[in-house]
């Protein structure tokens, strides 16, 4: 098990050879071109949950290495000019460290810790989730959450995103299919004279599936943001 979650994190930080930089030349892109990039990152650094719905309850720990990718072919000529070395690299990949803890009353939280080897920076992400529905033999759960994250460490950018949705899943033995939408609301401020903030909204969609096999888990998710579709998987510990 050890070797298998060392395994992710080490290929997904491998995995970016191409699209190495740190924005530190925001300054040669247009605002059209800055509000693209803007939109691709916000949906890409955007909170994504990786988890079914269902409350974990008070004993619930929800812990593992996860990989996620988006596609940023619309921005990755302009994701060049503003500092990164090649413009061929059409997914950004972020590989975390992903938690959720099971709080009493439907309550759970979650937060991640992200590096972005592609733009040099951190991302880091909480969520609060309250189930609406518990859930059980006959009933899906059902549950809202709300979400922050915030990029740390880019040379010239600063980019948050807050997101709430509603979402539902209902378990199949060891599968639990789930979906969810929401809304996602970007802010992308620029370090570049020239260059103006980014404050907008993107509808989000997705769709997941978890396996659990005993204490061993594994999840499956594809979301789309506004234009942007990124896709994700989680290897780890659930109970």
């Amino acid at each position: 098990m050890k070797k298998l979650l060392t395994l992710l994190a080490f290929s997904a930080a491998l995995a970016q050879p191409a699209l190495a930089g740190d924005l530190s030349a925001l300054g040669n892109l247009s605002q059209s071109e800055f509000r693209r990039v803007s939109e691709d990152l916000g949906a890409a650094f955007s909170y994504k949950p990786i988890a079914p719905t269902e409350a974990q309850g008070i004993t619930g720990f929800d812990i593992g290495l996860e990989v996620t990718g988006t596609d940023i072919s619309r921005s990755a000529g302009a994701l060049s000019r503003a500092g990164a070395s090649d413009n061929s690299m059409n997914t950004l990949l972020i590989p975390k460290l992903h938690l959720h803890k099971g709080l009493p009353l439907g309550l759970d939280v979650g937060a991640f810790v992200a590096n972005v080897p592609a733009i040099n920076a951190r991302l880091y992400g909480a969520e609060v989730r309250y189930a609406l529905l518990g859930g059980g033999v006959a009933m899906p759960a059902i549950g809202v959450r709300g979400a922050y994250t915030r990029l740390d460490g880019a040379s010239q950018l600063a980019l948050s995103t807050r997101s709430v949705d509603i979402s539902i899943s209902k378990g199949f033995t060891v599968l639990t299919p789930y979906a969810g939408v929401g809304q996602v609301w970007v802010d992308s401020s620029p370090n570049a004279g020239n260059l103006a903030g980014e404050s907008f909204s993107q509808g989000k969609l997705f769709i997941g599936l978890n396996l659990n096999l005993g204490l061993l888990n594994l999840a499956f998710e594809t979301d789309k943001t506004g234009d942007t579709t990124s896709w994700g998987m989680k290897v780890g510990l659930r109970w």
